[in-house]
């Protein structure tokens, strides 16, 4: 099978009658859910008689004359499900998140904790979550209106901070993560109705193709695809090490990457990767000495909060799934 790079897929971009992100118009089946049922089964006993279903929300719920984003940029996230803009913060600013995340990294009161998570095989920290809490530098960051305007701008509603963490592989020795939509996760697991959510995701590191840059298959978010197995209690303790539920079929990644091709954005520190919660992506493990972080921060709409998890048992801890105007400390579970 071919797969399709991102030098490739800029090449073919030059043909107007190339489509990225058609859903597939046979994956309504008969195992598809009815009227009034969940939209967005997951973590299934039995697989459906097609590998994915079509998405039923609107990629994009603004224009462009409700935020900083251009026209041509919001069709290019409708498009592929994700944007990336080099040189979003630069000089000084970028330092100064640089030095926080140090900070944050090496704060021994932060090891061993839930929302501390480690390399699967080592204590390097992996991610570091509801980092918007532990620090006030990034709380202003997650309510700047360089982000939460973009944020509106998509969603097509007031957002608010559903999750943030911090991202880190260090060189030789972060792991990867296996492909996945966070919606399956987030729907499966902390109960977000529907498609109304955004990632922004701003580079602390250089990102390039040696140190695990994140990789994502244009055009995924068209089309949700359910995963197999049941959801166990406290699944998030194993999950966020490595992930083995939630992730789609092999059939399924195989013909989205044939048909699509996979982008890995990379680029100077400071970039700013905005992305779709039902994109498909993961990334490989860091072979290089150069470590790869990166603050994330997941806006929800708020009329699409969390209720009770479609497919598990209870809703995750409050470190990984924030209600609209709450204040979580480091106290609480």
């Amino acid at each position: 099978m071919s797969v399709k790079t991102s030098e490739r897929m800029l090449q073919e971009s030059a043909n107007p009658h190339h489509v990225v992100d058609s859903p597939d118009p046979q994956s309504r089946v008969r195992s598809a859910p009815c009227p009034g049922d969940d939209p967005y089964p997951t973590r299934l006993a039995e697989p459906f008689d097609m590998p994915w279903l079509n998405r039923r929300e609107a990629v994009v719920k603004g224009s462009a004359e409700d935020g900083p984003l251009s026209r041509q940029q919001l069709d290019e996230f409708d498009r592929k499900g994700f944007l990336f803009e080099p040189n979003f913060i630069a000089g000084e600013e970028l330092e100064e998140l640089r030095r926080e995340l140090a900070v944050l990294l090496e704060n021994p009161s932060y090891r061993n904790r839930d929302f501390s998570i480690t390399e699967p095989s080592g204590k390097e920290i992996r991610s570091l979550f509801a980092m918007h809490f532990l620090s006030e530098r990034f709380a202003r960051l997650a309510q700047d209106e360089r982000l939460v305007g973009r944020a509106r701008q998509i969603i097509g509603g007031e957002p608010y901070v559903h999750q943030s963490r911090i991202n880190y592989k260090p060189g030789f020795e972060g792991k990867g993560f296996n492909w996945h939509s966070d919606f399956e996760t987030w729907h499966a697991e902390d109960g977000m109705p529907a498609m109304h959510a955004v990632s922004a995701s701003i580079v602390l590191t250089d990102n390039h193709h040696f140190n695990g840059p994140l990789m994502l298959i244009p055009g995924s978010h068209r089309v949700f695809i359910p995963c197999l197995g049941e959801t166990p209690a406290a699944n998030h303790q194993q999950s966020l090490k490595q992930q083995e539920l939630g992730v789609p079929s092999r059939e399924a990644l195989s013909r989205l990457v044939e048909r699509h091709g996979i982008e890995a954005p990379t680029g100077a520190a400071g970039g700013l990767l905005l992305f779709d919660c039902n994109v498909l992506h993961g990334s490989n493990a860091n072979m290089s000495p150069d470590p790869r972080s990166n603050a994330f921060f997941v806006y929800n709409r708020r009329d699409n909060r969390c209720v009770a998890p479609f497919a598990a048992p209870g809703r995750r801890p409050g470190f990984l799934a924030h209600e609209p105007d709450e204040a979580w400390s480091p106290e609480q579970p």
